[in-house]
């Protein structure tokens, strides 16, 4: 009845395992989903200045944004 000659204890140690990789990959996917956030992208700020630091604008420019950013 319970198949395998294994009695009971079969059915419940397959139900036992399934848990376990149903949960793994529970975990997994909230972990990797907890990663990317909106806490992991920089504020406009922060880009103002990484741009200014590259090169790819110049101070004039550099003090225009930023002076639209904190009005």
């Amino acid at each position: 009845m319970w198949g395998g000659g294994y009695g009971m204890s079969g059915g419940v140690m397959m139900f036992l395992i399934w848990g376990a990789v149903i949960a793994v990959i529970v975990l997994a996917v909230r972990g990797f989903s907890a990663r990317s956030g909106p806490e992991d992208t920089p504020d406009a700020a922060a880009i103002l200045r990484r741009r200014f630091a590259r090169g790819e604008i110049d101070g004039e420019e550099y003090e225009r944004r930023k002076a639209a950013l904190e009005d």
